[in-house]
């Protein structure tokens, strides 16, 4: 067995940064991966390989289609498993010696504290803006480093915050950027490479951490442009003013769009109406509402018209997130009078 382990871990024990030591400390890890899909893929598949002793996921989601493009930890026959499940047998197909917990639930405000405590580090592969000030803050409290990363469309971005006093991701962004301004992959799109690459770069910069490898990405936040191939890295500045954070808020309504519409319906609103008396339309592509829908008509926000809307009926957009359908909605009531016209604000994930 001892001649298995220094055969598996020759190429990187080889290497003088790292050595026998350096792979025992591998060994004795805890790391905590927050999403397996296009970020959580490579970081999984690479701590695995490397030899992390422990790593936790946490994923509640199940693989659709539309992710196999990039996260590449899934197969097609996996469509419709949950993702967490296969992601465990991933890791231990790979490299049995790793020990894998697994958290089958949404990260929040009320358990992110208690999971976190169990690990020395986190990685973030979420692709939202709450759950990244989640896990900062989180981290910031138990004082864990944290490991960012992020990409919309042709950029990505690789940081460390929280590590030995450094700056945190609300160094980077003290207040939410607005969420129509800064979409997920779902609705900016994302090609695959460009998430594998910048997942890379995590599974890489945990590695030093817990190697104490020079140097980390902290207090600097490297940006890649991948249409271009051009690397960049940013100086940041702590700021000694803000607060200290000592605890855990709603992190939904911390980043929600400031700007509240009259036209913007709730789920519990949807649901009290009577259906017979709206015109409810799914604006996404047809493959997402052959996925998951609440039911209505399908027409892709770039096929819709103002002949979509019915007279004398409440018409009521949905989309995955609400933000595609706020826009067309927007749009909508400055071309068209009094048009009877709303957008349901929230999350299609709420009715799973």
């Amino acid at each position: 067995m001892k001649q298995e382990y220094y055969s598996r871990y020759a190429r990187q024990t080889i290497l003088p940064q790292m050595g026998l030591e350096g792979q025992e400390k591998l060994s004795k890890a805890k790391v905590l991966v927050i999403g397996c899909g296009g970020l959580g893929g490579p970081v999984l598949s690479y701590l695995a390989a490397a030899g992390v002793g422990t790593i936790g996921l946490i994923e509640f989601d199940t693989v659709s289609l539309s992710n196999l493009h990039r996260q590449i930890i899934f197969e097609t026959k996996d469509v419709g498993q949950q993702k967490i499940e296969i992601a465990k047998q991933r890791i231990q197909t790979l490299n049995p010696d790793v020990t894998v917990l697994t958290y089958n639930t949404q990260l929040t405000s009320k358990n992110a504290l208690e999971i976190f405590s169990e690990f020395d580090l986190i990685v973030d592969g979420s692709d939202n803006f709450p759950t990244r000030y989640l896990v900062n803050d989180a981290c910031e409290i138990l004082n864990k480093p944290y490991v960012y990363g992020a990409i919309h469309q042709f950029e990505g971005q690789v940081s460390v915050f929280n590590y030995k006093g450094s700056c945190t991701y609300r160094d980077l962004y003290n207040t939410p950027p607005n969420p129509e301004t800064a979409p997920n992959c779902a609705v900016g799109g994302v090609l695959g490479p460009i998430a594998g690459v910048i997942g890379s770069m995590q599974a890489l910069e945990a590695i030093k951490i817990i190697c104490n490898i020079e140097s980390p990405l902290f207090n600097e936040i490297m940006v890649v442009e991948f249409q271009s191939m051009v690397f960049r890295k940013f100086k940041l500045t702590k700021n000694s003013e803000r607060p200290k954070i000592t605890a855990l808020i709603d992190y939904e309504a911390f980043c929600s769009s400031k700007e509240k519409d009259s036209f913007a319906i709730t789920k519990d609103e949807l649901i009290a109406l009577e259906k017979e008396n709206i015109n409810l339309i799914d604006i996404r592509e047809p493959y997402e509402h052959e996925e998951f829908n609440i039911g209505g008509e399908n027409i892709p926000m770039d096929e819709f018209n103002e002949e979509s809307i019915k007279p004398n009926m409440k018409t009521i957009l949905y989309c995955a997130t609400g933000i595609r359908s706020k826009a067309l909605a927007r749009k909508l009531h400055k071309s068209t009078q009094n048009a009877d016209v709303w957008y349901l604000d929230c999350s299609l994930k709420e009715f799973i």
